[in-house]
């Protein structure tokens, strides 16, 4: 069994919290982590704790300003006049105490499993609170107030000269890391994603391509909604390989948003639990074929905190750890601990095989529609 992997966590993840009736709740980091040990997935030496980035990693992306207003209003009792300029105390984005401490621990995890992995201390590195991708340079967005991806890919390219794949497959578009290198040769982004017509952020359409010198190197494929497990996988599977290898680069960061679940209460798509096995499967793949097994993944969306976020991100880090699990029995002692805090039926099993989920009218089309698109990106991909 391999060990040459690390799982970055900590408790103080949960002061990055807006408002209990807020969608984004840090009790699923909780979940999944008790699920992990229920598992025997955790070893010793296994987990690390994370720490904070600095102003001065956090400015590899973010304008100081933003940071400054970011520390401020975080130790405010009142809204400040420049907040709201900033995307600071919206819906989405509300302003909570100890902001800044908040997100730039987030952020500091997310570069602690950079330099693992890049160090070779571990081949593979997991941060589950990360995955904040929606923040821009100056501004917060879609529950982001700093952008874990982003700051960890321009990191790597300062720090490391490394040539960065990224691949996110959340529901919503990887806009903000998108746009914070679209003209960037170095670094080529692939999001797979609900199409924006009707979902946050409105983005990720195929024309969405880069420019200047990093032309064909940012890749989108808006599925339709309702895409189901085998058009999604159908389209990941035949995508991302050849994308990663025309490309080859020295390390893979994956964005593992899992509200792409037909749970998943805040988006339009159908898939189940057997996409979270295979996502991180290929990656894993990839991560040894072409640059020495150096992967870093992070977590992203899942509001579904009870049915979906803790299965997901379990067979994320049973994957990447090398220890696989197939569709076995929930641990007795994890339903136990949370079924009577749990506001829904917690799953029997980790996969959903067992669970029959409604026909989708729509499929043969959808998958057809899915089909033309990957066409159409594969058209314009470097795939060598």
């Amino acid at each position: 069994m391999s060990r040459r992997s690390r799982l970055i966590y900590s408790p103080d993840y949960a002061t990055y919290y807006f408002h209990d009736e807020h969608p984004f709740n840090q009790k699923r980091l909780l979940l999944t982590y008790d699920l992990m040990k229920a598992f025997g997935l955790l070893a010793e030496g296994d987990v690390l704790p994370p720490r904070p980035a600095t102003d001065e990693e956090l400015a590899l992306i973010h304008d100081r300003r933003y940071i400054e207003t970011v520390r401020a209003q975080g130790h405010s009792t009142t809204e400040l006049p420049l907040s709201a300029s900033f995307g600071l105390g919206t819906e989405d984005v509300p302003c909570f105490p100890q902001m800044h401490e908040a997100a730039s621990l987030i952020v500091g995890g997310t570069l602690e499993a950079v330099n693992l992995v890049m160090n070779g201390e571990a081949d593979h590195a997991f941060n589950p609170a990360g995955g904040l991708h929606h923040a821009f340079r100056g501004r917060a967005s879609g529950f982001c107030v700093y952008n874990d991806c982003s700051v960890a890919i321009a990191y790597l390219r300062k720090y490391y000269d490394a040539r960065v794949l990224y691949v996110d497959t959340d529901a919503h578009h990887g806009d903000g890391v998108q746009w914070s290198f679209y003209d960037d040769p170095n670094v080529l982004t692939i999001s797979l994603h609900e199409t924006g017509k009707f979902l946050f952020p409105g983005t990720g359409n195929l024309t969405e391509r880069g420019d200047g010198q990093g032309y064909g190197f940012s890749v989108n494929i808006p599925l339709d909604a309702f895409t189901e497990d085998e058009s999604y996988l159908e389209v990941y599977h035949q995508l991302v390989p050849k994308v990663a290898r025309g490309f080859r680069p020295d390390v893979i960061v994956t964005q593992n948003g899992c509200d792409a679940h037909a749970y998943d209460p805040l988006t339009h798509l159908s898939c189940t639990t057997r996409i979270y096995q295979e996502i991180p499967r290929l990656a894993h793949q990839l991560a040894h074929e072409l640059c020495g097994g150096r992967w870093i993944a992070v977590g992203g969306g899942g509001y579904d905190i009870w049915r979906v976020v803790p299965r997901a991100w379990t067979l994320l880090w049973s994957e990447m750890s090398d220890q696989p699990l197939g569709d076995v029995p929930l641990p007795e002692e994890w339903i136990r601990q949370w079924q009577d805090r749990s506001p829904l039926a917690l799953p029997a099993h980790l996969l959903d095989d067992h669970t029959p989920f409604p026909p989708i009218p729509r499929r043969r089309e959808i998958t057809e529609k899915n089909r033309m698109t990957l066409e159409r990106a594969l058209s314009f991909a470097p795939i060598g």
